[in-house]
């Protein structure tokens, strides 16, 4: 996907997904990790796994962690414990993506920075204490489970721009899914699709930081 044009002074505001933006995850940890306390192959677990009206239920707060899980432990056909799958929930995280954080803090320094994350409540209980350094860089971060929205759906997006208090076409949005920026975009917002820190470092050029 080709980036759009960017140049010094064209943003107020940059706002950034988390997931393998800032931070890097990996979800084959998931599986491993649930495979093992289930005792079964983790090929068998990625198998069974989709993103279910459960699963985006979870991500705008509109079930609970036990509800989750309840559901996974029957759709994935695993009779785990939640504290089992809690385990291997959170292990998705496996760092802060490499060279993020110096590009942040430079970015930080000439514009607020925010995030929007398509997430739940055991990962940003586990995000925001693991990792409070690099978020510390963000001014706010919107999540999908307190405003009840997420990404793609266009109110997600107007009630960020509301939120942020700047016209949508002066916000830079970065995220790695393609579908995230094209719902961006369709809402005004220039997005910036991520496929590495290189992309946002580039773009971070562009607009003369």
């Amino acid at each position: 996907m080709t980036l759009p044009p960017l140049a010094p002074a064209s943003a107020d505001a940059l706002l950034f997904d988390l997931g393998r933006v800032v931070l890097d995850i990996d979800f084959n940890k998931v599986m491993s990790i649930w495979a093992g306390h289930a005792g079964c192959a983790p090929d068998d677990v990625i198998a069974r796994f989709v993103v279910d009206d459960h699963f985006r239920h979870h991500e705008t707060g509109a079930i609970d962690d036990a509800a989750f899980f309840r559901n996974l432990r029957s759709s994935l056909g695993i009779a785990i414990s939640d504290a089992q799958f809690l385990e291997g929930w959170n292990a998705i995280f496996t760092g802060e993506m490499p060279g993020i954080a110096p590009l942040l803090a430079r970015a930080a320094a000439r514009m607020p920075l925010y995030a929007f994350s398509n997430t739940n409540p055991p990962h940003v209980a586990h995000f925001s204490r693991t990792y409070s350094e690099v978020l510390g860089h963000f001014r706010e971060i919107f999540l999908s489970s307190t405003i009840g929205l997420r990404k793609p759906d266009a109110a997600a997006y107007d009630h960020v721009v509301k939120a942020i208090g700047v016209p949508a076409q002066r916000i830079v949005f970065f995220d790695d899914s393609a579908d995230n920026i094209a719902g961006a975009r369709a809402r005004g917002l220039i997005g910036v699709h991520v496929t590495s820190t290189d992309d946002v470092a580039k773009a971070l050029a562009e607009l003369g930081i």
